[in-house]
């Protein structure tokens, strides 16, 4: 299963409803689960970002899917990005051929 990480910033309609943000989480859960997406943690932070997603996918479209459902809502707004294990990090850098890119001196 693939990882992603969502950030995410509340908009104005999801911080005048700041009360229900947990229990928006339990349904954003469950949503998630019945699109194929897990969530594996919800971080709420403190600065320029008011909550991470990790989450875990077979597939892009699933959460493509699962983020415009949850953005339809209006609380959130959120940017998700592909993440990638150390494990993975090895495959890709493997395939890349010996000396390319290197800059010419």
């Amino acid at each position: 299963m693939a990882t992603y990480v969502a950030l995410v910033n509340f908009t104005d309609q999801g911080v005048r409803q700041i009360r229900h943000t947990t229990e928006r989480a339990k349904a954003l859960i469950n949503a998630a689960s019945n699109l194929g997406v897990k969530i594996k943690d919800i971080y709420w932070t403190m600065g320029a970002l008011d909550a991470v997603l990790i989450a875990e996918a077979t597939d892009a479209e699933s959460v493509m899917a699962f983020a415009a459902s949850i953005g339809s809502l209006g609380n959130i707004r959120s940017q998700t990005l592909r993440a990638f294990s150390a494990a993975e990090m090895n495959q890709i850098l493997d395939k890349m051929p010996a000396g390319s890119f290197t800059t010419a001196k």
